[in-house]
């Protein structure tokens, strides 16, 4: 396997090409090593990293970096997990990244994943008999959602024929209630959160959309973050294990 160098990465970097995206992947694929090696050594370990790692509502508030952490966690007992996320991810990351620009995508990514946090606690809110706060989850799919959306977004937006993605789309929202023990809330709550941000970059308030992308990435990437750091406080009050 060819490990590109530093020349080819800038050279990919400076035409558009795809390194946030492989970075992410590479990310993840080195993770997973890493808790599948574990396993191997010491499950205790890797029941440590894991649970470091992932994300719960009833812990989300007091341990917010695992809003981040669980982003690059994926189940160590099987390939699939990783394997179907990584190939979502790259079916639609290069198309972003190379409109977006590299940095603009990466928080778009990274607000998507919030996101799925998000979707959590609302869950934990509204779940019946509290059963919600007690969930925990990991994984890149949160993020993924709301990549699909943002393409759903700016496909729409152009002009170009959506019923492919429209399928691909489905089959990953369908897939939760067909395989099981999958975090559907975040699903959603990346969807929502990252089609929100990218309507807001292509449409948002008419008196800025003349302001550039950089511009409105930054007013709009931190207002959205805001509100939902905000909206994962406000959940919290109901949680009764804070």
């Amino acid at each position: 396997m060819h490990m590109p160098t530093k020349r080819e990465i800038k050279y990919s970097w400076d035409r558009g090409g795809p390194v946030i995206t492989w970075a992410i992947i590479v990310a993840c694929t080195v993770v997973w090593l890493i808790e599948v090696l574990l396993g191997l050594i010491s499950p205790l370990l890797q029941g440590l990293l894991i649970y470091q790692g992932m994300m719960s509502p009833m812990t989300m508030v007091s341990r917010p970096w695992t809003a981040i952490t669980s982003m690059f966690l994926h189940a160590p007992n099987t390939i699939m997990h990783i394997l179907f996320n990584m190939i979502a991810l790259y079916s639609v990351g290069p198309v972003l990244e190379r409109m977006m620009g590299h940095w603009r995508f990466l928080g778009l990514y990274i607000i998507s994943g919030l996101g799925g946090a998000l979707g959590l606690m609302l869950w934990g809110v509204f779940a019946p008999g509290g059963k919600g706060w007690q969930m925990a989850a990991y994984g890149a799919s949160g993020a993924i959602f709301g990549l699909f959306a943002a393409i759903l977004v700016v496909y729409r937006r152009i002009g170009a024929d959506i019923r492919s993605m429209m399928i691909w789309m489905a089959i990953n929202f369908a897939l939760p209630f067909v395989v099981g023990g999958v975090a559907w809330q975040a699903h959603i709550g990346g969807f929502l959160i990252g089609g929100l941000l990218t309507w807001l970059l292509t449409s948002g308030l008419p008196f800025w959309r003349h302001k550039s992308l950089t511009w409105r990435m930054q007013v709009y990437g931190w207002s959205v973050t805001a509100i939902v750091v905000v909206a994962i406080l406000l959940c919290n009050i109901a949680n009764p294990y804070a």
